[in-house]
């Protein structure tokens, strides 16, 4: 079976993600960055994080041997998203640099300054690896990304916390070396 890629991107865009801006330093030193939505926790020791990115993006090729910042954007960053998409709709306001360098955006929810640790083929994407070197944390909510367009949580949404389920870290328990769930 022949699979079409727009149908394929159209069904993967039904799984709903965060929003990043990937940022780090040009070959002259200025910022350089681009909106991400493939971004994923690795690893906590070694503290890793991976980005996927477009073999044809500039940033694909900048970040193979720099640092970066994986910028997660606040639901009000949708002009910020679309700037670092290719459509420069404002003026962009910088953080000061992480401790390893990188550019790091305003008003973002989380900063992620990492350093390159591996990177593998993913067809026409590159699978970046990066080894986390500081991290930061901001009050706020996330931008979403889900079937090509930006949405935000509701305020009447009270989150919903995992753990009292099987899959949370407190809905397992060992039981006479069999494994049942809490509750």
């Amino acid at each position: 079976m022949a699979i079409d890629p727009r149908e394929l991107r159209r069904c993967l865009g039904h799984f709903t993600t965060g929003v990043t801006v990937i940022t780090c330093n040009g070959e002259d030193g200025t910022p350089h960055g681009a909106t991400v939505n493939a971004f994923t926790a690795v690893s906590l020791d070694p503290p890793l994080v991976l980005v996927s990115l477009d073999r044809r993006s500039r940033l694909c090729g900048l970040i193979n041997s720099r640092p970066f910042t994986v910028n997660v954007l606040e639901s009000s960053q949708k002009d910020l998203a679309l700037h670092f998409a290719g459509k420069p709709c404002q003026e962009v306001r910088w953080a000061p640099d992480s401790a390893c360098g990188t550019p790091r955006l305003d008003g973002t929810l989380a900063h992620v300054a990492c350093v390159p640790w591996r990177s593998y083929d993913g067809g026409d994407h590159v699978l970046y690896l990066g080894e986390v070197q500081e991290f930061l944390i901001h009050d706020g909510r996330p931008l979403l990304f889900h079937t090509g367009k930006f949405h935000h949580l509701g305020d009447g949404h009270a989150p919903l916390l995992w753990d009292d389920s099987v899959d949370g870290p407190g809905g397992v328990t060992f039981v006479a070396g069999s494994i049942t769930g809490a509750g």
